[in-house]
């Protein structure tokens, strides 16, 4: 590999590699220490081709959940099974997985600039700006979906269709049309426990204790031709466990509990 070989949006391939060998080190005992990651079907990852797979989320921190998926993905890549025991996997981690990430998020600080250069694909969001709702939308910006189109030509790409952390949000129609256009392989991902261990953004651990669940499911099954956007959207939000059924099952002094934990910051990120 020449040292200067350059991913399709031109990071070098050796420092990306070095990054996320740094931050998967530093990381690995907030998912196997401090706070037990449970993982439940990590096999399917083996079987997943090289290209064209997007992995579809709910989501609970702005980096957290995208680090476990990382320590995730190259531990089933290395053949450990629904676990992340030994870090070294992450010594040759898969170098074309990308994360589609809000543009003002990543370029919120020095910090998660660096950990933009992993893998980040920056979005505009249409119906956000400075942390809040507008209430006319912004036209999407071509660039955005076509870096998408590039990042599943090239390996595979994690998405949070609901653009936010909080719970039982619509997931948006982008993913959908994502979907119907580039016709990848949809694999749901559930995960809970990331807002109770961190702070919103992921980067300070709150609580140690924490039991963190990381459900990978079966590929959903699409007719891409045939089945509308509003279709693939209701099937995202029953694959995620986001559809407002799901809300009839969750004890109200369950959701209190988060609200509370939410609040607190307990240690830092550099521990």
């Amino acid at each position: 590999m020449s040292l200067f070989k350059k991913d399709p949006f031109g990071h070098i391939i050796f420092i990306k590699k070095w990054l996320i060998r740094i931050f998967g080190v530093l990381t690995h005992k907030r998912y196997r220490g401090f706070n037990q990651l449970v993982i439940d079907g990590s096999e399917i990852i083996k079987n997943l081709p090289e290209t064209n797979v997007l992995f579809i989320s709910n989501h609970q921190t702005y980096f957290a959940d995208v680090v476990a998926m990382f320590h995730v993905f190259n531990a089933s890549l290395k053949g450990r099974v629904d676990n992340i025991k030994n870090v070294f996997y992450i010594w040759n981690p898969k170098l074309n997985l990308y994360y589609v990430s809000a543009r003002e998020t990543m370029e919120s600080g020095i910090l998660p600039r660096i950990m933009g250069y992993t893998g980040a694909i920056t979005v505009e969001r249409t119906w956000r700006a400075k942390g809040k709702d507008v209430e006319e939308k912004k036209a999407v910006n071509p660039n955005d979906t076509e870096n998408i189109k590039k990042a599943l030509q090239d390996g595979w790409v994690i998405t949070f269709p609901q653009g936010t952390t909080k719970s039982f949000k619509p997931v948006r129609k982008g993913t959908a049309h994502i979907i119907k256009e580039h016709k990848p392989i949809v694999v749901p991902i559930v995960i809970d426990g990331f807002r109770r261990s961190f702070d919103k953004k992921g980067l300070w651990l709150k609580k140690k204790g924490i039991l963190q669940t990381f459900t990978i499911k079966e590929p959903l099954q699409i007719d891409y031709e045939n089945e509308t956007i509003e279709q693939i959207v209701e099937k995202i939000e029953y694959a995620i466990e986001q559809h407002p059924s799901f809300l009839k099952v969750i004890p109200t002094e369950v959701i209190e509990s988060d609200k509370k934990l939410n609040k607190e910051r307990r240690f830092p990120f550099d521990y």
